[in-house]
């Protein structure tokens, strides 16, 4: 992904999030919040093409219906090598403001765009031991949720963390708690 499409994915989400903070702010349904997930995340580049489970906590603050602001921890577990090479372990953290567009009471869909600092071990041969790399990169995704009452909703998530030249997904299930 070029820098361009960076920046224009990074400017439609905060042009969708303060577009939502200004419309109907007074039907609010705000707080904190948190959750965590369980799902697939998956590589296809270079010589990584592997998937594996992974595993989230988030928690945020739903200042209305329609914006909230979100911080969270990815383990994306272990990327085994398509030809001989080590494997890695990968992780993130993140923080991401969410734009969500109720369908119905109950029923929303959501899109989240920011920033990730992200962790990448790698082991190598026992003479080296294992490298360690990290750095911060765009994140963003999209969901559904459905609300099972007024604290405890279900979501259904695709997000991508960008990796300095490397993409990873991630799909999960997770459950949300409002508080």
């Amino acid at each position: 992904m070029n820098v361009s499409t960076k920046l224009l994915a990074a400017a439609v989400g905060v042009a969708l999030s303060l577009s939502a903070v200004t419309v109907n702010a007074q039907e609010s349904t705000s707080g904190f919040y948190a959750g965590a997930g369980v799902g697939q995340s998956f590589v296809d580049e270079g010589r990584y093409d592997d998937e594996d489970t992974a595993f989230s906590v988030f928690g945020g603050y739903e200042f209305n219906r329609y914006f909230a602001l979100e911080a969270g921890y990815v383990d994306f577990g272990e990327l085994e090598p398509t030809i001989a090479g080590p494997s890695a372990e990968a992780d993130s953290t993140y923080l991401v403001a969410v734009g969500s567009v109720p369908i119905t009471d109950k029923f929303s869909a959501y899109a989240k765009a920011g920033w990730n600092r992200w962790n990448v071990d790698t082991r190598v041969p026992v003479l080296i031991g294992s490298t360690d790399d990290s750095g911060s990169d765009p994140t963003y995704g999209v969901g559904v949720q459905y609300r099972l009452n007024d604290r405890v909703a279900f979501r259904g998530e695709y997000s991508r963390f960008e990796l300095e030249e490397t993409e990873l997904d991630i799909a999960q299930l997770q459950v949300r708690v409002g508080f």
